[in-house]
């Protein structure tokens, strides 16, 4: 069975035969940049939600609960700093970020629900 990754075409282009030969190069080549960058995010985001899954787990088994809001705020403030750094759009960092706190949020209440105070394997 063929994961996703090993069918991925990355000449698939609805530009095709619409663009120059060397502009469609150069497209693909930066596409090919553009590709690698989003594999090390999935990867990135993999790592961080395993490191929040153990949160999750602490949080439950000490009945504490799911959200952090001045933890939250805090990440808010200081990765939108960060962004204006690297000239990133703070607001699209501050957007992203709530995104991936709502999801957390969501995973510690499953875990909760599923795992109670009685959960001692931080390890999965």
């Amino acid at each position: 069975m063929s994961s996703p990754h090993e069918i991925f075409d990355p000449t698939a282009s609805s530009l095709a035969g619409q663009v120059a030969p060397e502009v469609m190069a150069e497209l693909l080549a930066v596409r090919s940049s553009i590709d690698n960058f989003d594999a090390a995010l999935v990867h990135l985001l993999a790592e961080r939600f395993k490191a929040t899954q153990r949160v999750g787990v602490l949080k439950a088994r000490y009945q504490l609960p799911a959200g952090d809001p001045d933890r939250e705020t805090a990440q808010i403030e200081r990765l939108k700093g960060l962004a204006e750094e690297a000239q990133l759009d703070p607001e699209f960092a501050e957007k992203f970020l709530n995104f991936i706190i709502s999801e957390v949020i969501r995973n510690h209440r499953a875990i909760s629900q599923t795992q109670g105070p009685e959960a001692t394997d931080l390890d999965g």
